[in-house]
């Protein structure tokens, strides 16, 4: 039987009216999306129809979920809050802390040592505030949502910019940052602009070495890292109705490289049999009965550009495996002569030196299924293995079945690495080098979603793509990146020329899922008693003090760093070894803004002192700013704060004292982040500003006492040299954000509107 499975009823009895009511507000008939969102409004029945792009919207979603690294400042500060209990379900997964470097078994118990302090203070705030809690390596948060919690039609918010994985069972689940979750989690509206629309039609049907994954890689080429940013993609069609739920589930995953708010299919059979898989038949019969509205109107996809923004049609039966990267997730390349003439090009290196296999993106029975029929071909055919293979398993439910089905066994008879049911080198935990910084230049193919320079392992020359999990597990067979499963062959142990044939594998276990201990913690009805408690000398752990409101009148501000080029928030706030210090703003500040490519030198981590002339760290230099009481201005490129939610990325500036972050644009949660904790999160309003913008400069806002919606603020650059420019900078702050503003947060505005 299903979790909350009366709060999945509740949301299934209004639907109809919902979305009846909605259509006939709108006018016309509803995108999946549309009905999901309209029937998730704060208010209840819909009374207006909203603009996309444009209206500012209050919803009220099912659920929460956070992953460990995040939920510590999540729930540090919806202990602030001033609330007994979360108003909604939530839980909390510890997936994130867990360093792959030995193997499962190892990895798990060096975590459980180094890490308990976070493990036992996120497992009592759990318990304490009603929170339903998943050990380590129970698994990654993603896959065991998945498998646990999502249901179609409903709305869920997560810690995680990959919530969005949520999608492949028919749900609108969107990435947040922490303090998102604490408005929710505190009864309160949850808030984001009504998203434009995307429809993904897709034609033919996934054959051969073609993955579902090959889908958002060939997204990604046609939309960019950006193309997706502010709307919600929908892919319907007769490939998307007969591909798998964990395959769209992929597909979904991936969305958030190409900066989609999130993206979903409508209920159909393949979801029904999963659900029935993973023991949660009630929601597949409750959903049976309100089917029609779990989908998108016929109308809709059969007429798709009258009611999407953009549309994209994919032919499956065309659509070829696929290699992306290295260094961004959109640069698409053909597997085999493609990939030979670009890395010649850019000098990639072609020998392959390790294959990984999982992360939330692929690590579904499936995909296990699917790569290990590879590799036991590799094994029958006499292959010796040239590259090393890692392999994380999804969820404990997910690698317990596996196990059982002989599956992790091929993979271990060829030599490969099991690790934890944790995400690992997908996030920076892979403790592969002594010295990754002055790592060699290598290659590296994996079935994760993201492939920044450094994400995985820390080593800046490690030349990272992304492929599906079957297409890794080959690759790193052959060793080559050029390789081509399709028309290559291999030479085996025996001197013979060997083919690979198709892969082959199972969409559900053909004896069903077993787990013996799936790592679930239910807390206590009343959890008042329950004490928690953080050290004083806690390195991990600190107890947060609210932000003091910024004031409107902000000058005599210094530039901290101008960031060129590519500035994610692993940019920001780097993970791997910083994953430590999430619990702890003052440490883990110390990394700000230190991958960030300073646009006056090209170097990372060394920045200006406008104080003493001398170059230095970014942290040190925002400190010695901060304790000299003048504030600090960031300036960065396109696509700013793209990737991860980690409000990190904004509480660090913010903690050394940086009062406006000013851009050519924004990625959406990384903005929404910077306005939570009560900063300005400004754009140029003509992108050439950038430009004027010199190492020395000091910023006066003119007007900063008149800050209202609609109303672009007014900026004055103090040159060294005492010539000025004013230039004009938009922002997208409605009322109720410009109150955080005003407040120093929106924390604190909770925290005063709890104890009137």
């Amino acid at each position: 039987m299903a979790f909350d499975i009366d709060m999945i009823k509740g949301v299934y009895k209004n639907m109809a009216e919902r979305v009846n009511k909605a259509r006939e507000i709108v006018g016309k008939p509803l995108t999946l999306s549309e009905k999901i969102l309209y029937a998730h409004l704060w208010e209840g029945n819909p009374t207006k129809a909203f603009v996309r792009g444009k209206d500012y919207v209050d919803f009220a979603p099912d659920r929460i979920a956070c992953q460990d690294a995040t939920a510590q400042m999540a729930l540090l500060q919806f202990m602030q809050a001033g609330k007994a209990k979360v108003a909604v379900p939530t839980t909390v997964h510890c997936d994130h802390l867990i360093q792959a470097k030995e193997g499962a078994a190892k990895d798990l118990k060096h975590a459980n040592t180094v890490s308990s302090e976070v493990f036992n203070f996120l497992e009592s705030v759990s318990n304490k505030y009603g929170i339903g809690f998943w050990k380590p390596g129970a698994g990654i948060i993603h896959q065991v949502v998945l498998e646990n919690y999502a249901f179609p039609g409903g709305m869920m918010i997560g810690t995680d910019s990959h919530t969005v994985n949520a999608g492949g069972l028919g749900m609108v689940a969107i990435g947040v940052g922490g303090a998102d979750a604490v408005d929710v989690m505190a009864d309160m509206a949850w808030e984001l602009k009504f998203p434009k629309l995307i429809g993904v039609k897709l034609t033919g049907k996934l054959s051969g070495w073609t993955a579902p994954k090959d889908v958002i890689l060939k997204v990604a080429e046609i939309l960019t890292v950006k193309g997706g940013t502010g709307a919600i993609v929908e892919y319907f069609g007769p490939g998307a109705t007969a591909m798998s739920c964990t395959g769209k589930g992929t597909i979904c995953n991936m969305g958030a490289e190409i900066g989609a708010t999130t993206s979903t299919f409508g209920y159909d059979e393949s979801m029904e049999r999963y659900l029935r898989a993973t023991d949660r038949a009630d929601i597949a019969d409750a959903a049976n009965e309100i089917k029609e509205h779990l989908t998108g109107d016929p109308e809709v996809y059969n007429n798709p550009e009258q009611f999407f923004d953009e549309v994209i049609e994919i032919n499956l039966s065309e659509l070829g495996p696929l290699l992306n990267g290295p260094f961004t997730p959109d640069l698409s390349t053909e597997v085999g002569a493609s990939m030979t003439e670009k890395a010649k090009a850019n000098d990639w290196p072609i020998k392959v030196e390790w294959g990984l296999i999982g992360s939330c993106t692929n690590s579904s029975y499936e995909d296990l299924s699917r790569a290990s029929s590879i590799a036991q071909q590799a094994l029958d055919k006499g292959l010796k293995i040239k590259a090393d293979l890692g392999i994380n398993p999804g969820s404990e439910q997910v690698r317990y079945t596996a196990e059982r089905d002989g599956i992790l066994q091929i993979f271990e008879n060829l030599d490969a690495k099991i690790f934890t049911n944790a995400c690992g080198p997908c996030i920076g935990q892979w403790a592969r080098y002594s010295d990754p910084k002055n790592a060699p230049k290598n290659s590296i193919v994996h079935s994760f979603n993201r492939n920044f320079a450094k994400r995985a392992d820390g080593n800046p020359n490690t030349h990272a793509f992304v492929a599906s999990p079957e297409i890794t597990a080959a690759i790193a067979i052959a060793g080559r990146l050029d390789f081509n499963p399709i028309t290559d062959k291999l030479i085996n142990e025996n001197g013979e020329e060997v083919m690979f044939d198709e892969p082959t594998g199972w969409e559900l276990p053909p004896k069903g899922f077993a787990v013996e201990d799936n790592g679930y913690l239910e807390p206590e009805a009343d959890g008042s008693h329950v004490e928690v408690k953080v050290k004083e000398d806690s390195e991990r752990l600190q107890l947060l003090t609210p932000f003091e409101p910024l004031g409107d009148s902000i000058t005599g501000a210094k530039l901290l760093i101008k960031a060129f080029g590519k500035c994610t928030t692993d940019h920001i706030s780097m993970a791997g070894p910083w994953l430590r210090f999430r619990g702890h703003l003052d440490n883990i500040s110390n990394n700000c803004l230190i991958g960030a490519v300073n646009a006056y030198n090209d170097k990372t981590n060394f920045v200006k002192n406008q104080l003493t002339g001398d170059y230095g760290g970014v942290p040190d230099t925002a400190r010695a700013y901060k304790a000299a009481g003048i504030k600090s201005i960031v300036v960065g490129d396109h696509n700013y704060g793209e990737g991860s939610s980690r409000e990190h990325a904004a509480m660090e500036p913010r903690h050394l004292g940086v009062a406006a972050v000013i851009v050519k644009s924004f990625a959406r949660i990384h903005e929404t982040n910077l306005k939570k904790q009560g900063m300005l999160g400004l754009t140029f309003a003509n992108e050439s500003d950038y430009d004027l913008i010199q190492e020395d400069d000091t910023f006066n806002f003119l007007d900063l006492n008149e800050f209202a919606p609609d109303k672009p603020l007014t900026l004055e650059i103090v040159h060294a040299n005492g010539s000025k420019d004013v230039i004009t900078l938009n922002h997208s702050y409605n009322d109720a954000q410009i109150e955080w503003y005003k407040e120093g947060s929106a924390l604190n505005l909770i925290k005063k509107q709890n104890a009137k």
